[in-house]
């Protein structure tokens, strides 16, 4: 009998994540799994990076939008005169 606290929890993957580790693994192909794995989070990376680019230019489009509407508004005014 084990104590509680020594006890440890096996992380669980899925079965067919499982599979597919076992399937890499017989082939002799890990480094194949890891460079997909690489492959997988640099792409995601890349794609939130290009969203966050996009919604910061969008973002900047409408200030100077703002400024235009603003210079055109008070355009040769100075404030009390």
């Amino acid at each position: 009998m084990t104590p509680v606290g020594s006890r440890r929890r096996a992380f669980c993957l899925g079965p067919a994540m499982t599979d597919v580790i076992a399937t890499f693994a017989e082939r002799g192909d890990l480094a194949h799994l890891a460079l997909l794995l690489w492959a997988l989070s640099a792409t995601g990376l890349a794609w939130f990076a290009l969203r966050e680019v996009a919604a910061a230019s969008r973002r900047f489009d409408d200030f100077v939008r703002e400024l235009a509407r603003f210079n055109d508004r008070f355009n040769g005014h100075c404030g009390g005169q």
